[in-house]
């Protein structure tokens, strides 16, 4: 994504196009995006003064869950349309039995059911690979007092500590082509670079839409620039995206809202067909199940230190953001001041400067 020649890493403005994608990059130093602060991570849940723990949350859980019980679905539901069709269709040409057919389509049919073990066993793989991923590696962890992040790529490895302005942010748009179609990707990608190597780990974070993947970094942002009291407050599990609760929410709004055939096919129909509340208590159950706990180096590095020895922000972040915020009080969006800045820096590189002439 990036080179590991320090001359050619992002920063705060940047704007990639790759393919289908289109990447803009809020950090290193990590300016202001006047966007509101909110994270379905419920960073207030593992943070405090001196540290905050970035973990993917019951929202993600579920929502891949979700995901694959409703793929898995609804390649079924495909699969027998099929079959039923086959059945109506030997019945109106052939005159043979609409029944016979049918189940003769589904039931021997070896290769269908192997397709459909082979998406069960694909999905199943993905959900055990997060599970082993939430257990066996602790989170990233964000240290205001220091202004560095602690990462553990593996058990049993050395953390890796990265200066807080020299990690890597962005923000991620773009078009999925699935078998189903083609949608709309959003995402916040933070990558955390070794100084040594220069190898790039990077951690993505799905959301529904550009703003929320900004609003995702704005939450960590806020807190190491302004401390805890400048996070979003904590919702209750009736508002807490993932859950039972929020899901029963959703249904009553959704019922409330919408004339009752709408509900039934728009809500109830899909939800059954996701699972219902089953990917709720999966999620639930995940974030239950006991996880890897820092190794001592970082435990050591998370006590408090006093005010004095506090790191402070670098002159050039300062400025910078100065900047920002003046733009975004003039009522310019950050995307807007950036691309701005990027046109004029375009049009300077391809003035053509005379060569002198030869005396």
């Amino acid at each position: 994504m990036i080179s590991a020649d320090p001359m050619l890493l992002p920063q705060a403005g940047d704007l990639e196009h790759r393919a289908s994608t289109e990447v803009f990059y809020l950090s290193p130093r990590p300016v202001p995006t006047g966007v509101a602060a909110l994270s379905s991570q419920a960073p207030n849940r593992e943070s405090n003064h001196v540290h905050l723990d970035f973990v993917m949350e019951s929202s993600a859980i579920e929502f891949s869950v979700r995901c694959a019980t409703g793929s898995l679905i609804a390649t079924i539901v495909f699969l027998l349309a099929i079959g039923i069709g086959t059945g109506i269709a030997e019945q109106l040409l052939y005159g043979e039995g609409f029944i016979e057919t049918t189940v003769s389509f589904i039931f021997p049919n070896w290769f269908l059911w192997a397709l459909i073990a082979s998406l069960a066993t694909f999905n199943g793989g993905l959900f055990l690979r997060t599970i082993h991923r939430l257990i066996n590696y602790p989170p990233i962890r964000f240290n205001r007092q220091r202004r560095e992040v602690a990462y553990v790529a593996k058990r049993g490895q050395p953390p890796r500590f990265v200066p807080w302005e020299e990690v890597i942010a962005c923000v991620s748009s773009g078009k999925v082509v699935t078998q189903y179609g083609s949608h709309n990707s959003f995402s916040l990608m933070i990558g955390l670079r070794d100084s040594e190597s220069g190898d790039v780990v990077w951690i993505t974070v799905p959301t529904a839409s550009l703003m929320l993947a900004v609003s995702e970094w704005e939450a960590i942002r806020v807190y190491m620039e302004e401390g805890l009291s400048a996070l979003p407050q904590p919702m209750s599990e009736e508002h807490e995206e993932g859950t039972v609760a929020y899901f029963h929410l959703c249904r009553r709004m959704y019922r409330d809202n919408h004339w009752y055939v709408t509900y039934l096919f728009g809500f109830i129909l899909i939800q059954f067909c996701s699972g219902w509340t089953l990917p709720c208590h999966i999620a639930a159950w995940v974030e239950r199940l006991p996880k890897t706990s820092f190794p001592k180096s970082v435990l050591d590095w998370s006590q408090p230190l006093p005010p004095e020895q506090w790191r402070k922000p670098s002159a050039e972040l300062i400025e910078q953001s100065k900047a920002v915020r003046k733009s975004l009080r003039q009522g310019k969006s950050l995307f807007d001041r950036f691309h701005a800045q990027n046109k004029i820096s375009e049009n300077v590189q391809h003035v053509e400067i005379p060569k002198p002439e030869n005396s």
